[in-house]
């Protein structure tokens, strides 16, 4: 894609608290403060919830509900309490909002080559992935059917090495396996 535009024919936002699997501390909003196109670019930006929420609410007694909205802001993902989750006794709503952006309804291909030009982020708490999953779940749920991770980084300036290495690390992992607990 050029990114003269966003198409919103092809690529599709996610809407989410979840985390994934590993409970990341962003909301995937559909929200052009979080995703946009300048000048043939593709920025995906974090935000701060409590900027949108207020601090207090992030931390006690405020219900974020993503079940109803408008449908470009539909929850798409429940997994990991994804569509709803209440502030207060540990519990916090996520405290940075982000944007994830898939074609998972509009491009799929059996053979062919992918290339990515990308500036990553620098910053504590990001991890920059770019990522290939089935379609459709051929052989089960994951890590059954595959999963590509062409790239993924941490943002953290000053990681340590032995942890992983911090903005001049990179990795790439093939999950699969016939269960969470046979991943290979």
């Amino acid at each position: 894609d050029d990114f003269n535009t966003l198409r919103n024919s092809v690529w599709q936002h996610a809407s989410t608290l979840g985390g994934g699997g590993n409970f990341e501390f962003e909301w995937y909003t559909n929200n052009r403060s979080n995703s946009f196109v300048r000048d043939g670019t593709l920025y995906l930006q974090p935000t701060l919830t409590a900027d949108a929420i207020g601090e207090a609410n992030v931390e006690n007694g405020y219900t974020m509900d993503l079940w109803g909205g408008d449908p470009a802001s539909l929850c798409t993902g429940n997994a990991f309490f994804g569509c709803e989750r209440t502030s207060g006794n540990g519990q916090i709503i996520n405290p940075i909002q982000s944007a994830q952006i898939r074609t998972v309804n509009s491009v799929n291909f059996k053979y062919g080559r992918v290339e990515v030009r990308a500036k990553l982020p620098q910053g504590d708490w990001i991890w920059p992935a770019i990522w290939m999953l089935p379609v459709n779940g051929e052989y089960g749920k994951w890590p059954a059917s595959g999963e590509i991770d062409i790239m993924e980084s941490r943002g953290n300036l000053n990681y340590p090495a032995e942890f992983g290495g911090g903005v001049n690390t990179i990795g790439s992992t093939l999950h699969w396996g016939p269960s969470f607990d046979f991943n290979r």
